[in-house]
């Protein structure tokens, strides 16, 4: 029988003070498992297993993958701070702790020893981990576009495979509500859209 999943549980709460709820929490990890084990848009399960000595895995025909949880939405608590002072306190949206939603898996391997994922959007000055901009870098590397983050997408082009193209990347990951009607990325902030329209192929983050 499928255990179901509460989309409020904040994994949080079971993180111990100092650790990372991706690294640790019990809970999402077999959240990732019951959502993600399911058949990929080329064909097999997307079978995640767990084993000693990492977070899962997934043996693939060429390879095995080993994804890593990490979460797509940021709290603008340290170095972002200075943003949510600038936000009215009744504008903001309340705090509903690190639930599934905000969470996805990416491939936590190292190729080359270089960055992964998930450190390249975070520390790219023009990505700084806003999940919309890494979401249209996908997009491009998809089309054979240039982006930002074209060099790491590329590294990892054999996890972008399973997918077989951008529409299959978001119907597995269940990204849906981050597309407008015509598929275009819907952008957290309004003047981003009309800079990446500008910028013919490089993404802006004003």
């Amino acid at each position: 029988m499928t255990m179901p999943i509460d989309t409020q549980f904040d994994f949080l709460k079971e993180t111990p003070s100092g650790k990372d709820a991706d690294a640790v929490s019990p809970t999402l990890k077999r959240y990732h498992r019951l959502l993600w084990t399911k058949p990929l848009p080329s064909g097999p399960v997307f079978d995640l297993k767990d084993r000693a000595g990492a977070y899962l895995v997934h043996e693939a025909k060429e390879r095995t993958i080993y994804p890593a949880s990490d979460a797509i939405t940021t709290n603008l608590h340290g170095k972002a701070a200075g943003v949510l002072a600038q936000i009215p306190p009744e504008r903001r949206p309340p705090d509903r702790g690190y639930t599934i939603g905000s969470s996805l898996l990416f491939p936590g391997e190292k190729v080359g020893r270089q960055m992964t994922i998930n450190g390249a959007r975070g520390f790219h000055p023009r990505i700084a981990d806003r999940f919309d901009l890494m979401l249209e870098c996908i997009r491009r590397h998809y089309d054979a576009k240039e982006s930002p983050l074209s060099e790491v997408l590329e590294r990892y082009g054999y996890f972008f495979e399973l997918f077989v193209d951008f529409d299959g990347y978001v119907q597995f990951w269940l990204l849906q509500d981050l597309l407008d009607a015509a598929g275009e990325i819907r952008f957290f902030h309004p003047l981003t859209a009309s800079a990446v329209r500008r910028s013919h192929g490089r993404l802006g983050t004003t």
